[in-house]
């Protein structure tokens, strides 16, 4: 029995429909989304798959496209789980909302009826999964028929900020962020088709809290898929202001401390806040190129009217990026202060030695040329005035001296 590593699209392949999905799915090629050996979910495999394509397609926007040959060996593999456990897992872990047309907003947790609303052509789909695992992730792209090279990344996680084309879907990789010790980066994958989003991401972000969605999806699902994508990003973009307002504080707070005291404890937090503007910078400087694609190319899954608000993000992203840049230039110079402030001290005890070896060297001199002997005889009272008037002139000395470098500051 021969194996083929699924192509893409090809001559004989059925049409997709006004939503992006198979214009019959009955006649689609029946695929298997598996677990690679590398970790990450397989290539679809077909069987009796012989004079198909092999490799598959990838393009992004600004990029040629990449022709992607199959490795023998690799992702040949599925993990079988029961139906069973597959709606336990969907019923904790899986969200769906589906809006058909002239209809109300359904939702459900169950994976039969996902797929049944896949088929409705004029249904609009937005499915959340949170923290889902390998194998619901993959029943849940079998059925939206995402491609595998998405869902492998939406598997592995640790992806960068992107967005590529892969067919008719595209892919969009944002980070949520929290501070409050530290930074906490959460990843959120978003896909984008004609008829459906599917969202991604780990249990600290709840899109449901969101600002645009408080009162539910409906309204945004109704504008359609790519509108509740704008929604869930302009919110998250938002969410970065109160990290950047802790950020300011804090720096605040350390250039008061550092230039009150240079201590090790303030320079230890300072170094851990440009550590954190650095990540941050990860996350922001790529998020700017991706909205910048989705701005200004004719990708065919945002509509005219929903690029504006795209854009608006767009700009938040730039002025975020200012933001960042100014803060790390300001975490920069306060840890110059903090290195001036450590010269400067050590100038002034410099100083204060040097002040204290002046004294100590003028009396040392005369001691040595009067000579130390004649000590026990002038406090028998066996010496004459003399001695007592070269000591006095020394300590009258020592005095005038130290006077002096007080005035200077120098002791």
């Amino acid at each position: 029995m021969d194996t083929t590593v699924k192509s893409s699209p090809s001559p004989s392949d059925p049409p997709a429909g006004a939503d992006g999905r198979p214009a019959d799915a009955a006649e689609a090629p029946s695929a298997a989304h598996g677990i690679g050996s590398h970790g990450g979910l397989a290539e679809a495999v077909l069987e009796g798959g012989a004079g198909g394509a092999a490799g598959v397609v990838v393009t992004r926007p600004g990029y040629p496209p990449r022709h992607l040959e199959p490795v023998p060996g690799v992702g040949l593999e599925r993990v079988r789980v029961s139906e069973d456990v597959l709606a336990r897992e969907a019923a904790a872990h899986l969200r769906a909302w589906a809006l058909p047309a002239g209809g109300e907003t359904e939702e459900t947790h169950d994976l039969a009826r996902l797929r049944a609303l896949v088929a409705e052509r004029e249904t609009r789909l937005w499915v959340d999964l949170t923290d889902a695992t390998h194998a619901l992730v993959a029943e849940v792209a079998e059925a939206l028929q995402i491609h595998p090279l998405v869902v492998e990344d939406i598997v592995e996680r640790g992806q960068r900020p992107k967005l590529e084309l892969t067919g008719g879907e595209v892919h969009i990789v944002v980070y949520a962020l929290t501070y409050g010790e530290r930074l906490d980066a959460a990843e959120i994958d978003i896909v984008l088709a004609r008829g459906y989003l599917l969202t991604s991401h780990a249990k600290g972000w709840d899109p449901l809290e969101t600002h645009h969605l408080r009162i539910g999806p409906a309204p945004l699902l109704a504008g359609g898929p790519d509108y509740l994508a704008w929604a869930l990003i302009d919110s998250l973009v938002d969410s970065y202001y109160p990290v950047f307002d802790a950020l300011d504080t804090e720096i605040d707070g350390l250039e008061d401390a550092i230039l009150a005291s240079a201590d090790r404890q303030a320079l230890g937090r300072l170094l851990e806040v440009k550590r954190t503007l650095v990540d941050i910078r990860h996350v922001i400087s790529p998020m700017r190129e991706v909205f910048n694609q989705l701005t200004n190319r004719e990708l065919g899954l945002v509509q005219p009217e929903t690029i504006l608000y795209f854009r608006d993000v767009y700009d938040h992203l730039i002025r975020l990026n200012d933001e960042i840049d100014s803060q790390r230039e300001l975490a920069s110079g306060i840890l110059d202060v903090y290195l001036s402030t450590v010269n400067n001290n050590l100038s002034n005890i410099m100083k204060r030695l040097t002040g204290v070896t002046v004294i100590l060297a003028g009396i040392g001199a005369v001691g040595v040329l009067f000579g130390m002997s004649e000590a026990g005889a002038a406090f028998n009272g066996g010496e004459r005035s003399g001695f007592w008037i070269v000591t006095g002139t020394v300590l009258v000395g020592a005095a005038i001296v130290a006077y002096v470098l007080r005035r200077i500051d120098w002791i």
